[in-house]
C-alpha cells in the first residue's frame, strides 16, 4: 500500500498492473514499428547491475537500442542540472537522488509525467509501491521511485541476548536490556556496551558531516516536531533541536574511534567486525554485512529507527532519506518511450529482477519485493520484516527547491556543534537564520505551497502527532 494517496490522474489509462511489462513492450513496439530508436540512460556509478538487466530485456524485445551513460554517486543531480543549462541533453531518462527532484523541476531539467501516467499508469500502480512521496512535486509526477532507502537499526545479538549482559544492565538501568524503543535508551544501551579497554564499542554510527544530520532529523522528528511550522518558519532552534543535538553530541564519545572520519563502506567494515553493539543503515548496508567478508554475518538483529515520547507514548519516525528515482530530460526527442521504459522498468516484474541484484544497491521498495526468494536469500528475512515496516511509515527527506542548501547549512553546524567549536544553541539558531535567508531567496510563497504539499504527505500517523 502506499504511504499516501496520490492525485488521481490514471482513470483512463490503457494497462493494468498484471503483466504491465508485457503490456508497455507491446505498446512500445506499436509506437516503434517500421523504425529503430535509441534511448539513453544516466546512471550513478555502481548501479548498472541494477540497470543495465531491465535495459536488456527491454531492448531485446523491442526495437529500441538501451545505452548507457554512468554519472558521477554524488554529483549526478548537478550533471543532469548541467545538461539543462546547455539545452542539450545527452540522455533521455536519469536517475537522480530522489531529494534533488524539486531542484530539478524548478530548472526545467525533468518533464512533468502527469499526461503519460494518465494514458499509461495503472489506476491501482501505486497500491504496491511502499514509499512515493518523492515522486511528486507540487502534486505533479516526476519521477518513479526504484530504491528503498529507509533507515534501519543493526544490533549485536550476542551482545544483547547475553544473560549477564542483562542482568548487570537491569541493575544499572532498571529495565529489561531489548531492542530499544526510544534514543534515550539507545543511548543508555551504547553507553552500557562501551569499553574500548576491551576493543569493544557502543556504537559505530555516523559522525561524519555528510551524514550525522541524518541522525538529528529523526531525533528531531521523535521529540514531536516538523522542521518547519505552517507558514515556513524554521523550528529546528526549539527546545527539542537542541536537546536533539546535545543527545547526539553526548553520544558520540562512545562510538568507535574512526566514526568523525569512516565514510559509508568503511562504516559496513567496521560494524561487520563484530566489536562493536550497533549501526544505523540502509539494505545496503545489510548486503554487505550478510556476505562472506562479514564476521557479524549471522549475529545480527534489526529494530526500526527509536523513537521519542509525546503525550506519553512512543514516537517513532522512521526515515526514507536517499533513493533513486527514473525521470525523463525535458530534452529527450522520445519522451513517450522514455516515460514507457520508466514504467517499464518500475514494473512489478522488472523492479523484482532489478532489485535481485546482490552487488547493486536497489532496495526493495515494492511489497512484491519482499517475497521474492531472491531477495530473500540476498538481505535474510528477518531484515526484510523490519524494512518493509519502515517503508511504510517512513517520514520524508526535506522536498523543497534548495534542498542541499538547507541540508548543508544543518550539516555544517551540526559537525561544528559536535567538534565543539560552537554551542548547540549557536549552531542551531545559525541554521534557522540561514533556512529563513535561504527561503527569502527561493520564494516563501513557492517554498510554502510545496511545504504545506510535502507536509500533507508524512505518514498519518505520525504526522497527526506532530507539531
Amino acid at each position: 500500500m502506499p504511504v499516501t494517496a496520490k492525485p488521481n490522474r490514471v482513470a483512463k489509462s490503457r494497462f493494468s498492473l498484471k503483466n504491465l511489462h508485457l503490456q508497455i513492450l507491446q505498446q512500445v513496439n506499436e509506437l516503434t514499428r517500421n523504425k529503430s530508436v535509441s534511448l539513453t540512460i544516466l546512471q550513478p556509478k555502481g548501479s548498472l547491475g541494477n540497470v543495465k538487466p531491465v535495459g536488456d530485456a527491454f531492448q531485446q524485445a523491442t526495437n529500441v537500442n538501451i545505452n548507457y551513460i554512468e554519472g558521477s554517486l554524488d554529483e549526478i543531480n548537478a550533471a543532469i542540472m548541467a545538461d539543462t543549462l546547455a539545452e542539450n541533453s545527452s540522455f533521455d531518462i536519469a536517475l537522480p537522488a530522489t531529494f534533488g527532484l524539486p531542484d530539478l523541476v524548478e530548472v526545467n531539467a525533468i518533464r512533468n509525467l502527469d499526461d503519460f501516467a494518465e494514458k499509461y499508469q495503472p489506476s491501482d500502480f501505486y497500491d504496491g509501491v511502499l514509499y512515493s512521496i518523492g515522486d511528486y512535486f507540487k502534486g505533479s509526477l516526476y519521477g518513479y521511485q526504484t530504491d528503498g532507502d529507509a533507515y534501519v537499526m543493526f544490533y549485536n545479538k550476542a551482545w544483547l541476548e547475553d544473560p549477564k549482559e542483562q542482568n548487570d544492565f537491569k541493575k544499572r538501568f532498571g529495565y529489561e536490556l531489548k531492542i530499544p524503543q526510544t534514543w534515550e535508551q539507545l543511548d543508555q544501551i551504547i553507553q552500557f556496551f562501551h569499553r574500548p579497554e576491551q576493543n569493544r564499542f557502543g556504537g559505530t554510527l555516523f559522525r561524519t558531516k555528510d551524514y550525522m544530520a541524518w541522525e538529528w532529523w529523526i531525533r528531531f522528528h521523535a521529540k514531536g516536531f516538523m522542521p518547519f511550522d505552517d507558514n515556513l518558519n524554521p523550528q529546528i532552534n526549539n527546545s527539542a533541536g537542541i536537546a536533539a543535538l546535545k543527545e547526539l553530541i553526548s553520544l558520540s564519545r562512545y562510538l568507535y574511534p574512526l566514526a568523525e572520519s569512516n565514510g559509508l563502506f568503511e562504516n559496513w567494515e567496521a560494524f561487520s567486525t563484530g566489536n562493536a553493539f550497533c549501526n544505523i543503515g540502509w539494505g545496503g548496508t545489510q548486503k554487505y554485512l550478510n556476505g562472506p567478508n562479514s564476521k557479524i554475518k549471522d549475529n545480527i538483529l534489526y529494530g526500526p529507527t527509536p523513537g521519542g515520547y509525546k503525550n506519553g507514548r512512543v514516537l517513532l519516525t522512521p526515515y526514507f532519506n536517499w533513493g533513486w528515482n527514473y525521470t525523463v530530460s525535458n530534452f529527450s526527442k522520445e519522451p513517450e518511450l522514455a516515460y514507457l521504459f520508466t514504467l517499464y522498468a518500475c514494473s512489478p516484474e522488472m523492479s523484482t529482477l532489478a532489485v535481485r541484484y546482490s552487488d547493486g544497491y536497489f532496495d526493495p521498495f515494492r511489497v512484491e519485493h519482499y517475497t521474492d526468494s531472491d531477495i530473500q536469500n540476498t538481505y535474510t528475512k528477518s531484515f526484510l520484516d523490519t524494512h518493509l515496516i519502515s517503508m511504510k511509515n517512513s517520514i520524508p527527506d526535506l522536498y523543497l527547491p534548495g534542498q542541499g542548501e538547507y541540508l548543508d547549512a544543518l550539516k555544517e553546524n551540526i559537525d561544528f556543534a559536535n567538534r565543539g567549536i560552537i554551542t548547540p544553541e549557536r549552531a542551531m539558531s545559525t541554521v534557522a537564520k540561514t533556512w529563513k535567508q535561504i527561503n527569502h531567496r527561493i520564494g516563501i510563497s513557492n517554498q510554502l505551497e510545496q511545504w504545506r504539499y510535502l507536509k500533507s504527505q508524512y505518514p498519518q500517523n505520525i504526522k497527526n502527532r506532530l507539531s
